[in-house]
């Protein structure tokens, strides 16, 4: 690559070639998703070199706004702008529709009952959450949100919504049916992204603001909640488009519209990792299930509105090799 900076990243081949709107790497196997603006969901098989392969593709009659693997990595779910939920699966390669949403679908997550099963969750501008059985037509409930759904993430029995209006709705999945508790976020606009703690012992949250909020939900750990800047430049202030957690170590890391990634010890205040620009918007990212691969996707992020979709910015699907001194957490006190 022409950066040395960037010689530890790599271009998947036959990314998308609109807008990229999630990725996700399965917990299973070396194979990462990407959904896009252009209708489709695609299955990329990551090789020992660091190089991916295309391997599959389904569609929908609208842009994909997010796709998910199951926690055994035989299905994949996704839903967007057709109101429709899809699943996918990798055995047969075939997909069917599942069912649908009253507005756009923004939020795919599959959730863990506490019974021993999977079932899909979906979040919509209609202003509901759905719970799915994969084996049946019809939601198995239904929840009412404050406001249209904008981000989600589950870890455990915690499951956290974004929605407009700065609401963040707390469910605790041993009783999915009802929302456990709202809280208005520190961050004064509009929430754009969300990423549960593996501990499930809260989440953290980022803004159009630049900034991002660490929250937990047990408040006598309310004192350790706080809110930093990440995607900033000067007096320049970026969306914070993604915010993933690794898989491994806990730690997590804030992308966004400044074309910057940068990874975060939250228990010790401190960044580990402060990226170069990457030639465009970062809007969305995941980590490998052994944490040491990095993906995230180069597109237009709309946060300057039509005017700044002028086709200057690319769609690319980067991968990045993570170095282990800049995603394993610091000890307290630890200067970077």
């Amino acid at each position: 690559m022409n950066n040395p900076a960037m010689r530890d990243t790599f271009e998947v081949a036959n990314s998308p070639p609109d807008g990229i709107s999630s990725l996700h790497f399965s917990s299973q196997a070396d194979y990462l998703l990407a959904s896009s603006w252009d209708n489709n969901v695609r299955i990329y098989e990551i090789l020992q070199s660091g190089q991916a392969n295309a391997k599959a593709m389904y569609s929908h009659e609208g842009p994909v706004l997010q796709a998910q693997w199951s926690p055994d990595g035989t299905m994949i779910a996704s839903g967007g702008c057709d109101k429709a939920i899809k699943l996918y699966d990798i055995n047969t390669g075939q997909s069917r529709q599942m069912g649908t949403h009253d507005q756009p679908v923004s939020c795919v997550r599959w959730v863990e009952t506490g019974q021993g099963q999977s079932i899909l969750a979906t979040a919509s501008w209609d202003k509901t959450l759905k719970y799915w059985d994969p084996r049946q037509p019809n939601p198995a409930m239904s929840v009412n949100l404050p406001e249209r759904a904008y981000a989600m993430d589950t870890k455990k029995q915690l499951l956290v919504v974004g929605t407009a209006e700065r609401h963040s709705c707390i469910i605790n999945l041993s009783n999915p049916s009802t929302i456990f508790k709202t809280i208005t976020v520190p961050l004064k606009f509009q929430t754009r992204s969300v990423a549960c703690f593996n501990d499930a012992a809260g989440f953290a949250i980022g803004s159009i603001e630049g900034r991002a909020a660490i929250q937990y939900i047990d408040e006598s750990k309310s004192s350790n909640n706080f809110t930093f800047k990440c995607q900033r430049s000067g007096n320049n202030i970026f969306p914070v488009n993604a915010i993933s957690v690794n898989p491994v170590y806990g730690t997590m890391s804030t992308a966004g519209g400044d074309g910057t990634y940068n990874f975060w010890d939250k228990d010790a205040k401190i960044r580990l990792k402060f990226s170069d620009p990457v030639g465009g918007p970062i809007t969305c990212s995941s980590f490998s299930r052994t944490g040491n691969i990095f993906a995230y996707a180069i597109s237009y992020d709309w946060s300057k509105g039509y005017t700044g979709a002028d086709g200057k910015i690319p769609n690319k699907i980067m991968l990045h090799a993570c170095k282990e001194e800049d995603i394993k957490p610091r000890n307290k006190g630890t200067k970077r």
